[in-house]
């Protein structure tokens, strides 16, 4: 029998804050993506950045800088100023947003460096994670950069980066918040063979997510959005041969049978530690957010996209990667 007992300290209740804070930002970035509003600040300005235009004469200038672009001169050459002001607003919200998390990251982590209040083999963790932060601002002007140049949109590689990278913060501050916690753990014994399951239902967890990416970044949920797990009447799309990498059919095609296989692993996980008398509430709640995100996914496509529900979406697979995290820990029980 397993008896557990946490208690949080100020560490974990700032951590588990900015893991919030990441999961607004990768909410707002879904709404950004769906609403094409990514490409609106053809600039980048670190500090300066975070004031939004304050008159009239600012606001024509992001908008000509917006008009040298080619999504501007492509695609929205018919937009006027109040049109343009609508996209550059969430651009904005996304980008604010990462400052005030490098902020509450990084002033934190200072505060409790300065007061020697960091656990013994947790400060490179914790400073690890703060480069991390600095890194997915790189990343994203990288990102917004590629569609700057000449087609009207971001490469879906540095779209599927941007995000992945955003999950691994989240997923190392959920880790360590978990693992700062004042705890007393007594009889654990967790099966090696459930260990491993449990690793293979996260490993293919993260490339759904990843192809996911994808598919938002090559607009792949537009197409093949009538039928479902069959396409257009087959089980394989003629154009999923291409590429399963740049197609979009053949990217939304792997995105839908990555899905059937996380649905089909983590309900097989839940069954085997259930056999084994080794259920964990996360593994619970895990089970039945995989039927609420299947779901999600097949209204997703069936919708065209609809934003509401693809937002939805995109944060059921940020709250199922998080319960399947902490089942993980329970698991493992380790740092």
């Amino acid at each position: 029998m397993t008896h557990k007992t946490y208690q949080l300290t100020p560490i974990t209740y700032w951590l588990f804050g900015c893991c919030f804070l990441v999961f607004a930002m990768i909410i707002v970035g879904a709404i950004t993506r769906l609403t094409e509003s990514g490409l609106s600040i053809a600039e980048w300005k670190p500090l300066m950045g975070a004031i939004p235009p304050l008159n009239d004469q600012e606001w024509q200038r992001v908008f000509d800088l917006y008009k040298q672009s080619p999504e501007f001169t492509k695609k929205n050459s018919w937009m006027q100023i109040d049109d343009f002001k609508n996209i550059f607003f969430w651009e904005w919200l996304h980008r604010l947003l990462g400052r005030l998390i490098g902020l509450a990251y990084g002033l934190p982590l200072l505060w409790f460096w300065l007061r020697k209040q960091i656990p013994q083999g947790y400060g490179l963790k914790l400073f690890g994670v703060f480069i991390l932060g600095g890194l997915q601002g790189a990343m994203g002007w990288y990102m917004v950069k590629s569609g700057l140049v000449d087609i009207p949109a971001v490469s879906h590689f540095r779209l599927a980066a941007h995000l992945m990278l955003a999950l691994l913060i989240y997923a190392c501050m959920l880790w360590l918040g978990v693992s700062l916690r004042t705890q007393q753990i007594k009889n654990i014994s967790t099966p090696k063979i459930l260990k491993i399951h449990g690793l293979l239902a996260l490993l293919i967890l993260i490339a759904t997510i990843t192809w996911g990416a994808f598919t938002a970044g090559l607009d792949a949920g537009l197409i093949y959005n009538d039928s479902f797990p069959k396409m257009g009447g087959r089980w394989i799309p003629p154009e999923a041969y291409i590429s399963i990498l740049s197609n979009p059919a053949g990217v939304q095609f792997l995105h839908r049978w990555l899905a059937i296989g996380t649905f089909i692993m983590i309900i097989s996980l839940w069954a085997h530690a259930y056999k084994r008398s080794a259920l964990s509430p996360a593994l619970n709640f895990a089970a039945i957010m995989v039927f609420i995100q299947a779901g999600l996914g097949i209204f997703t496509l069936f919708s065209g996209v609809s934003l509401p529900i693809a937002v939805l979406h995109q944060a059921g697979a940020v709250i199922l990667l998080s319960l399947l995290l902490l089942s993980l820990k329970a698991t493992y029980r380790v740092n």
